[in-house]
């Protein structure tokens, strides 16, 4: 009995994280402490990359497989499917609210090339509610056998359900889910107000490429399943990062996979707050292709308060406010009209092979740091005494561009003219020299933690389970005190669901914005709640994970 105590109260959780040009895997134990982080070339295909990962991870032996109790995963798998237009499902759309917004129909802001990929078909009928959560007519049940019937002839594999105002009431999506879930069995669905905001259109096309997601998610969950069998995590029970910077169990994923879009980000600022105990400041996470700089407010990543654009698709669901800038560790260096210029162009992955230090041809933004002295790596293929061919004041002034681009971009994600503390992670962020960091513009201290290289992965494996709510309230039809108790208890629920330790829920925030220019007194409510994660055993008291 003694040997399972000692199992159930140290457990080793494992994160891994696929960037661009790294995939780093890192082996928290109980109390937090870094056991073991790796590096590895981040391969063309990604799982590969991970097996690799997770191959060096244990590759010492001094990990005992057995005591990992969960692998936390941040893929880009749903990014590059949208970007790349690979992979997708064919998605039916059923629009509910044909007698209001037929004038733009379903697909219809989508890119032409992403539209061919996805549109298995579409349907509008009546039906919707107003802003107050009124029924504006019955909904238009009787053409749901027909249009399953015309998904069926179309080879549609998932589906997509929107309704006008279905954020105030969505009792219309969900009588449409239950009619075509009968009639088409097996075929995912996705409701478009437990995905999107308000906006009918930005919201529909989030529940479409929620929709046209859902085999990719298979399929990577498959991968990840596939590589914790291999190394024999017997243990370990899977989690995925969404974008909010939190952790949802495989089940949660299959059912909302656009949540992993721009995971990679949170995990980084994430990781950076725990690497430094700072629950705020701007992060910069300088990767191998881009950098990219997003805020870190009381613990979390700061939500994006702009639709956002997803492979161009115009979308209103959450996102973090993370901008990218073509300034990471392999982006390319040029010299142009006698001056310099960075990027946009990267080697990536392949830095490796392609950056001068290491018999290449490129000057990248890797070579300049070596070149300057303030940067050091321990790898024997890179010699910097390849870089004596450059001369010094070609290096002078690309380390002053460098410098000048990353903060400016610090600049920009400030809301305010004061000085904040600025956080370098990731493994580029050798590119920012420390003698520079005293007199960072705008930056209060640069702090670049211990582990800096591996915040991602460390976010990943520290996160906690997530979920929201963001749902639309008449104060006419429910008062105010009921409808936050209301909202609260279903995000504790959807937390739950997500794979969250009911006894260790709490709601971390809740936004209340009034809707202005209608003539009832109604609001917007955005409930966020985390949680630790279940596993089906006792936790550990101490501090942590």
């Amino acid at each position: 009995m003694k040997a399972e105590e000692e199992q159930i109260i140290m457990p080793i959780r494992v994160g891994v994280d696929v960037g661009g040009t790294h995939t780093d895997a890192v082996a928290l134990g109980h109390q937090g402490q870094v056991l073991r982080a790796v590096k590895s070339q981040t391969t063309r295909d990604l799982i590969t990359g991970i097996s690799n990962a997770l191959a060096n991870l244990f590759s010492d032996g001094t990990i005992n497989r057995r005591d990992v109790d969960a692998a936390m995963f941040g893929t880009t798998h749903s990014t590059n499917a949208i970007v790349e237009r690979k992979g997708l499902s064919k998605v039916g759309v059923i629009r509910i609210g044909k007698q209001s917004s037929s004038s733009i129909p379903p697909m219809y802001t989508l890119p032409e090339d992403l539209s061919a990929s996805v549109n298995g078909a579409s349907v509008m009928i009546d039906g919707g509610h107003e802003y107050s959560g009124r029924q504006i007519v019955p909904m238009e049940e009787s053409a749901l056998p027909q249009a399953a019937e015309r998904f069926k002839e179309n080879g549609v594999q998932s589906i997509a359900i929107s309704a006008v105002f279905s954020p105030v009431n969505p009792s219309h999506e969900r009588r449409a889910a239950e009619i075509l879930a009968g009639r088409l069995p097996g075929v995912p669905i996705s409701l478009s107000h437990e995905i999107g905001g308000l906006g009918l259109i930005a919201r529909e096309n989030a529940a479409i490429l929620n929709s046209a997601l859902f085999r990719v998610a298979n399929s990577a969950i498959r991968s990840f399943q596939e590589a914790v069998d291999a190394f024999e995590l017997t243990n370990a029970k899977i989690f995925l990062t969404q974008n909010d910077g939190t952790l949802m169990n495989v089940d949660y994923a299959r059912k909302y996979p656009v949540r992993t879009i721009a995971c990679g980000p949170t995990n980084s600022i994430r990781g950076a707050g725990y690497l430094t105990g700072m629950s705020d400041g701007v992060v910069v996470d300088v990767g191998g292709t881009t950098a990219l700089v997003g805020v870190i407010s009381n613990g979390f990543p700061r939500d994006s308060t702009i639709p956002a654009s997803i492979g161009g698709v115009r979308t209103n669901f959450r996102m973090p406010d993370v901008l990218a800038i073509g300034c990471g560790g392999g982006t390319v260096v040029h010299r142009v009209d006698g001056g310099v210029t960075i990027g946009p162009d990267s080697v990536a992955f392949e830095l490796t092979e392609k950056a001068l230090s290491w018999g290449g041809s490129e000057v990248t933004t890797t070579d300049i740091a070596l070149a300057s002295g303030y940067a050091v790596i321990d790898d024997g293929k890179c010699d910097p005494a390849r870089l004596s061919e450059l001369d010094s004041s070609f290096v002078d002034r690309a380390r002053k561009k460098i410098i000048e681009i990353v903060e400016d971009a610090v600049d920009r994600m400030k809301t305010t003219s004061a000085q904040v503390p600025v956080i370098l992670v990731g493994g580029g962020g050798i590119i920012v020299p420390p003698s520079h960091y005293s007199s960072f513009k705008g930056a209060s201290r640069v702090v670049r933690p211990e582990m800096f290289q591996y915040a991602n992965a460390i976010g990943a494996a520290t996160a906690q389970v997530g979920a929201e709510v963001d749902r639309t309230f008449s104060y006419e039809e429910t008062p105010r005190e009921e409808v936050l108790k209301l909202v609260k208890q279903m995000c504790v629920e959807e937390a739950i669901r997500a794979g969250a330790m009911a006894s260790s829920i709490r709601i971390v925030d809740v936004d209340e914005i009034p809707l202005t220019y209608i003539s009832t007194s109604a609001a917007r409510i955005r409930v966020k709640a985390v949680g630790e994660l279940d596993l089906g055993r006792p936790k550990p008291t101490s501090r942590g994970l």
